[in-house]
């Protein structure tokens, strides 16, 4: 297959010509091309977006869920949303609970499910701060330890899905656990935390690499105690991982003032969607100010001023608007901070394969790497997306394709 656009997003050019996938792999780019191809000369094509921190996605809910089928439908409707490649992300529940997690992924990565492909696993937790536990489950966030991180790790029967770790640095016993991850290359951040500046300053050098859902669920910046968020500012060689730009959970200036400092080379956008249709009880969703609970085979959703919704959660095109999507979240970034192609593809794709250790296959349009491309307008709107070489649209699927 051969796809043409005057607006190919290279790591270091934008390529007008043709570009060429052969057996989900990208094969070469061409200059000139005499064959069929497939016309895009409008619109742009960027790397397949990466969402390496994603508990669920409309359909489907590693988190909640905690088995290979919810996994099998995120790998199906995530392309739907610009994503060719994710990280499964769990949250701080039991250990057995995490262990059933970890069971899941192992089946999904052998499976090979088509679609977005799953790379690995996001251990939100367990060692996090209860005190900065957000949503998460407060009789779940336990103090570091090295031997329940080496369960967790060896409960992989591939190890290199224990891709990245979210722990509360400030808590006793996480240099261990950071030392364990670094030598296993599982990236490391930090998230749900009281730290502070002068603690993380002291503990980097132990492998840490950024912070998961800068600004949100951990020590603000006080002019006097810059705490987590200063600390996230002013590391260069530190990542800050945004969730889902809705404007609700980090303000759209507070978003820009960070990417003025951080610049593009050192954000990783993210959703953190988390399914919410898929609950298995009931889950509340304080920052939106509703309640999400599972009834029979129906979710009810109310609302905290007394309205209700019910709706069925295997139905996508009902479900998929309860979370704004990576490609909504992306558009909305764009309209708020002056980015141009180059920062969007630094931002979605290469830096998240950086930081998770998979650039050699993921992260950039290049010879000899996967086929994955998300394909948009010149407002963002999305056109088509490619994985591993499979191009997938939502509206083929509608019209029954």
């Amino acid at each position: 297959m051969v796809l043409y656009s005057k607006h190919i997003i290279l790591e270091h050019e934008e390529f007008d010509g043709f570009l060429e996938l052969e057996h989900g792999k990208i094969k070469a780019l061409h200059k000139e091309f005499s064959g069929q191809y497939e016309d895009f000369s409008d619109f742009i094509i960027l790397p397949g977006f990466i969402d390496i921190h994603i508990h669920g996605w409309a359909t489907g809910s590693f988190w909640f869920e905690k088995n290979a089928g919810a996994l099998k439908e995120m790998c199906r409707t995530l392309p739907y949303a610009g994503v060719t490649s994710y990280l499964a992300t769990s949250g701080a529940d039991t250990i057995e609970e995490i262990q059933r997690c970890i069971k899941a992924a192992d089946e999904a990565y052998e499976a090979d499910y088509p679609g977005a492909e799953m790379l690995g696993v996001h251990l939100e937790g367990p060692f996090i701060n209860p005190r900065y536990r957000g949503m998460q489950r407060e009789e779940c966030c336990i103090l570091p330890s090295l031997k329940v991180m080496e369960d967790l790790y060896n409960g992989f029967r591939n190890k290199e899905l224990c891709r990245h770790m979210t722990i509360a640095v400030e808590l006793e016993g996480a240099r261990e656990v950071l030392k364990f991850c670094k030598e296993h290359r599982i990236q490391t951040a930090i998230g749900h935390s009281g730290a502070t500046f002068a603690q993380i300053q002291e503990i980097k050098d132990a492998g840490v690499g950024g912070f998961t859902h800068t600004f949100s669920g951990m020590r603000g910046l006080h002019h006097r105690e810059p705490g987590a968020a200063g600390a996230a500012l002013y590391f260069d060689d530190m990542m800050c991982e945004f969730a889902k730009q809705t404007g609700m959970t980090v303000s759209h200036e507070v978003f820009d003032i960070a990417y003025r400092i951080k610049g593009s080379g050192r954000i990783i956008m993210t959703t953190d969607c988390s399914g919410l249709a898929q609950t298995q009880t009931e889950f509340d969703h304080y920052v939106r100010r509703m309640k999400f609970i599972k009834d029979r085979d129906m979710v009810r959703i109310v609302h905290y001023d007394g309205r209700e919704e019910w709706m069925d959660p295997k139905d996508y095109q009902a479900v998929r608007e309860i979370e704004l999507s990576y490609i909504g979240s992306i558009r909305n970034m764009a309209k708020h901070s002056r980015v141009d192609w180059f920062d969007i593809m630094r931002m979605t794709s290469l830096n998240p394969a950086r930081y998770i250790y998979v650039d050699d296959r993921k992260g950039s349009i290049a010879p000899g790497k996967d086929g994955d491309l998300t394909v948009v307008d010149s407002n963002l709107n999305l056109i088509s997306v490619f994985c591993r070489g499979k191009e997938i649209r939502e509206r083929d699927e509608i019209c029954g394709k």
